[in-house]
C-alpha cells in the first residue's frame, strides 16, 4: 500500500513533466499520422511470401503474363469506325510508354492469323480497306477472341492494359492508376475502368476514407455517452483524454515503422477507443464511490483505494482481450497477424495510460461526491431499481433462466456447423465509381478477372499433334458450356478459324509434324496478349475470363475445370496447372477456417487459465466460463438464420468477442468472488457484486454498442456485417452477465 502511495505522489509531483512528455509525443504521433499514414490492401498483406499458392502465383506471372490487367470500357460511335480506331492508337502508344505497363491490347493492336506459303502469317484485325460489313464478318469467325475487343452493339471498344508481376507495382499502386486515368481522360470524356488494380486501389481509398469517419464519429458517441454515464460532468476530460492519447501514440508509433493501414487494421482506432473508454468509466465510476463512502481520505489514499480496487479486474479483462486479440496472430493471413499485434500494443498502451491520466486528472479536482451528477440524466431510469429487480428475478427464476439460457446454448452449438465460409468479393467494396463501372464492364464481358490453365506433357513431348487438339477441343467445350466461365480463348479458337479459311489445312491426311509446325506459328509476338503454348510447345494455355464472385462459387469453378480436364484429357500424359490471382483467393475458405479454430481454442484456453488464476477455483471457473460461451452461440445462430458468412472480415470475430464478453464477467466475479473481506452466501454476494458494478456495466456495453455500430455504418457490406455482429454479441454478453452467471452461481456454487 505504502509503495502504491509512493508511485502516486510521484506522479502527483511530475504531473506537469508528465503532461509534458505526452504532450510531445503526440505531437509527434499525430505529425507522423497526418504525413505517413497510408493504406495498403496489396497482396503481400495478406498471403504469406513462402504461402505455396502465393509463390505459384507469382512464378505464374513472371512466366505466363501478369493478371494485374486494367480493363478500359470506351464508349463511342462507332467501334470500328476509322477516327475511334486511329484515337484508341494514339492513347496505345502513350500508355505503352509508361515503364510499369508490359503490353497493351485492344482491337487496334490485335491481329488475326493467315496461312499461305506453308507459314502463318498476321494482318490486323482492323484494316480501314475492309467495309465495315467485311470487319463484322470477320469478326464473327473469332467470336471468343472479338467479343472482348468490341461490344455486341460496336459501341463500345476495350482496351486492357497488363502492367508486370505484381510484385514490381505494388508500391505505386496509387500513382499508376491515377497516371492511366489522366491519359485516358486526354481522349476521352466518358469511360469505365475496372480491373483488380483498379479494385485494390478503391478498397485502398475506402479504408483510409472510412477510418477518417469512424474515428470522429467514435469520438462523438462516446462523448455523448460520457455524458449520461458518468457521475460527473468535470469527468469528462479525463475520460476522453485516456481515449486519444492511447490511439494517438499507437498511430505515431505504426506509422513510425512504415506499417499501413489495411480492412481488418483500419478498425483499429475505434475499437481501441472503446476498449480505453470501458477501463476508464471502471476506473472513474471506483473511483466516484469509494469518495462517497470514505469522505475522510486524502487525495493520495482515495488514489490508492482506487487503484487497488480496480487494478485486478481492469488488469484481467485487459488480459482476456489481450488474449483474444493476440490469438489472431496464429491466423496464416498476415493482415489478422498485423491486427493482432497492433491492437494488443495498443491495449497495453491504453491500460497503462488509463491510470496515469486519471490519476493526474483526479489529482487537479476537488470534487464534492456528494453534490456530483450527469449532466444529461434519463430521469425515469432507477438504476437502483433495476438492479434490485434483476437480482430478485435471477433469486425467484434461477432454474428457469438456467434451462432457457442453456437449451439456447445447445442449440448455438448446432448453429455452428451451419455457418457458412464465404467471401464475397463485391461485398469487400463500398458503392461508389469503382463498383458502378466493375458492374457496366462485366454486363457487357461477362467478367473482369483472368484465369489461366495451362495443360502440359508429363513426359516432355509436345502438345502440337491431332489427337491432343481433339481433346483441347472437348475440353474448351466444357468450359464454354460453365455459367461462370467467360470467352475462354486458346489455340482451338485460331484452328478453329483457320480451319474454315483453309479447310485443307486440317485434313486427317496430314502428318503430325504440318499440323505442329501450323498452329505453333499461332503463338508469337504479334498475339502475346493470350498466351497459347510455352516456348518448347510442351505446355498449352487457355485464357478464360471470371466476374467477382464468392470464394464459394470460385472453388466451384475450379472444381468443375478440374473434372473438365479429367474426362477429356489423357490424364496419365497430360496434367494440369490452374494459375492467376482467383487460384490464391480461392484459398481463403481454408485460411478463414484455419483462423477460427486455432486463435478461438487458443483463446479460450488461455482465458480458461486467466479466469482460474483469477477465481482460484475450477467449478466456479466453468460456471463463469459457461455464460461467456453464450453469445458467440447466439452469434452463430444470428449468422446461419440470416445467412452471415464468415468472410475476410468476420473470420477474426469469435475471438475478439470472447475477450470482450469476458470483460464485464470478470468486474462482476470480482466483487461475488470469496475472500476475506467478502462474505455469504452465493445470493447475497452476487446481488452485492451487482449493486457494485451493475452502473459500470452498462456503461461499458453502451460504449462498446456504440463503437461497433459506428463500424457497422461502413458502407462495405463486410466490414458492416461485422460491427453489427460484434454489437449485437457485446448486447447479448452483458444479458447473459446480469441473467445466465448469477442464476447459475446462485444454482451451483455453493
Amino acid at each position: 500500500m505504502e509503495r502504491l502511495k509512493s508511485l502516486i505522489r510521484f506522479i502527483i509531483n511530475f504531473r506537469i513533466v508528465i503532461i509534458a512528455v505526452l504532450s510531445i509525443l503526440m505531437g509527434f504521433s499525430t505529425y507522423q499520422t497526418l504525413t505517413k499514414l497510408s493504406v495498403d490492401n496489396s497482396l503481400g498483406i495478406w498471403f504469406l511470401e513462402d504461402d505455396p499458392s502465393y509463390k505459384a502465383y507469382i512464378d505464374f506471372q513472371e512466366n505466363f503474363g501478369s493478371d494485374e490487367i486494367f480493363i478500359v470500357m470506351l464508349p463511342v460511335d462507332n467501334a470500328i469506325g476509322e477516327t475511334e480506331i486511329n484515337t484508341l492508337k494514339s492513347l496505345h502508344q502513350d500508355i505503352d510508354n509508361l515503364p510499369y505497363v508490359k503490353t497493351t491490347f485492344s482491337v487496334a493492336k490485335a491481329k488475326y492469323p493467315i496461312y499461305g506459303n506453308d507459314k502463318i502469317v498476321f494482318r490486323d484485325l482492323y484494316s480501314p480497306k475492309r467495309s465495315e460489313k467485311g470487319l463484322k464478318n470477320l469478326f464473327a469467325k473469332l467470336p471468343k477472341v472479338t467479343s472482348q475487343l468490341v461490344s455486341k452493339d460496336y459501341k463500345s471498344q476495350f482496351l486492357y492494359i497488363q502492367m508486370n508481376p505484381t510484385p514490381t507495382i505494388e508500391e505505386n499502386r496509387q500513382d499508376i492508376e491515377g497516371d492511366i486515368r489522366s491519359i485516358i481522360e486526354t481522349k476521352y470524356t466518358n469511360y469505365y475502368i475496372t480491373g483488380p488494380p483498379v479494385l485494390n486501389e478503391a478498397y485502398s481509398k475506402g479504408i483510409y476514407k472510412e477510418s477518417l469517419v469512424f474515428g470522429v464519429l467514435t469520438v462523438l458517441v462516446i462523448t455523448l455517452m460520457l455524458l449520461f454515464l458518468l457521475p460527473s460532468k468535470r469527468y469528462l476530460i479525463v475520460a476522453l483524454l485516456s481515449v486519444a492519447v492511447p490511439v494517438t501514440l499507437l498511430f505515431g508509433l505504426i506509422t513510425s515503422f512504415g506499417y499501413a493501414l489495411n480492412m481488418i487494421s483500419m478498425l483499429i482506432p475505434t475499437i481501441l477507443m472503446v476498449y480505453s473508454v470501458s477501463d476508464a468509466v471502471h476506473v472513474i465510476n471506483i473511483y466516484h464511490k469509494e469518495g462517497l463512502k470514505n469522505k475522510g481520505l486524502s487525495k493520495v489514499e482515495l488514489l490508492a483505494m482506487t487503484v487497488i480496487k480496480s487494478f485486478t479486474p481492469c488488469f484481467y479483462t485487459t488480459l482476456t482481450t489481450f488474449v483474444g486479440y493476440f490469438a489472431l496472430y496464429l491466423s496464416p493471413l498476415p493482415a489478422f497477424k498485423n491486427m493482432g499485434v497492433f491492437t494488443c500494443i495498443g491495449l497495453l498502451i491504453s491500460f497503462i495510460l488509463v491510470y496515469v491520466i486519471t490519476i493526474i486528472g483526479f489529482s487537479f479536482m476537488n470534487l464534492k461526491f456528494e453534490k456530483a451528477e450527469p449532466l444529461l440524466r434519463l430521469k425515469w431510469i432507477s438504476q437502483t431499481g433495476a438492479i434490485n429487480w434483476l437480482n430478485s428475478f435471477t433469486t425467484q427464476y434461477k432454474n428457469s433462466i438456467i434451462i432457457g439460457f442453456t437449451a439456447v446454448l445447445l442449440f448455438g452449438m448446432y448453429s455452428v456447423f451451419k455457418v457458412k465460409i464465404d467471401t464475397n468479393s463485391r461485398d469487400l467494396l463500398a458503392e461508389g465509381v469503382a463498383k458502378q463501372d466493375l458492374r457496366t464492364v462485366e454486363v457487357e464481358l461477362g467478367g473482369s478477372n483472368r484465369l489461366q490453365l495451362n495443360i502440359s506433357a508429363k513426359e516432355g513431348q509436345t502438345v502440337l499433334n491431332k489427337d491432343v487438339i481433339k481433346q483441347f477441343e472437348a475440353f474448351q467445350k466444357k468450359l464454354e458450356a460453365n455459367s461462370f466461365i467467360s470467352n475462354p480463348v486458346s489455340v482451338v479458337n485460331f484452328k478453329a478459324f483457320l480451319e474454315k479459311r483453309t479447310p485443307v489445312l486440317f485434313q486427317s491426311n496430314l502428318n503430325t509434324d504440318k499440323i505442329k509446325n501450323t498452329l505453333a506459328q499461332i503463338d508469337n509476338e504479334e498475339n502475346n496478349f493470350f498466351k497459347l503454348f510455352s516456348e518448347d510447345l510442351r505446355t498449352a494455355g487457355f485464357t478464360l475470363t471470371l466476374s467477382e464472385m464468392k470464394t464459394s462459387e470460385l472453388e466451384q469453378v475450379l472444381e468443375d475445370i478440374e473434372l473438365a480436364f479429367q474426362s477429356t484429357i489423357d490424364t496419365k500424359r497430360y496434367q494440369l496447372k490452374i494459375n492467376g490471382f482467383a487460384v490464391v483467393f480461392s484459398q481463403l475458405n481454408n485460411f478463414i477456417l484455419e483462423t477460427q479454430f486455432k486463435s478461438f481454442f487458443a483463446a479460450c484456453f488461455v482465458a480458461f487459465l486467466c479466469l482460474l488464476i483469477f477465481i482460484k477455483r475450477i467449478k466456479t471457473t466453468f460456471l463463469v466460463l459457461i455464460p461467456n460461451i453464450l453469445p458467440l452461440a447466439l452469434l452463430a445462430i444470428l449468422m446461419s438464420l440470416l445467412d452471415i458468412p464468415l468472410d475476410v472480415s468476420t473470420a477474426m470475430i469469435t475471438p475478439i468477442m470472447l475477450g470482450i464478453a469476458m470483460d464485464d464477467t470478470i468486474h462482476l466475479v470480482y466483487k461475488y468472488r470469496r475472500s476475506k473481506t467478502i462474505s455469504g452466501s452465493p445470493e447475497e454476494r452476487m446481488d452485492k457484486a451487482m449493486h457494485y458494478t451493475g452502473s459500470a456495466l452498462f456503461s461499458t456495453t453502451i460504449a462498446l454498442v456504440g463503437g461497433f455500430l459506428i463500424i457497422a455504418y461502413s458502407a462495405t457490406p463486410s466490414v458492416s456485417d461485422f460491427g453489427i455482429l460484434c454489437a449485437v454479441t457485446v448486447a447479448i454478453a452483458l444479458i447473459t452477465d446480469i441473467f445466465y452467471l448469477p442464476a447459475l452461481l446462485k444454482k451451483f456454487d455453493k
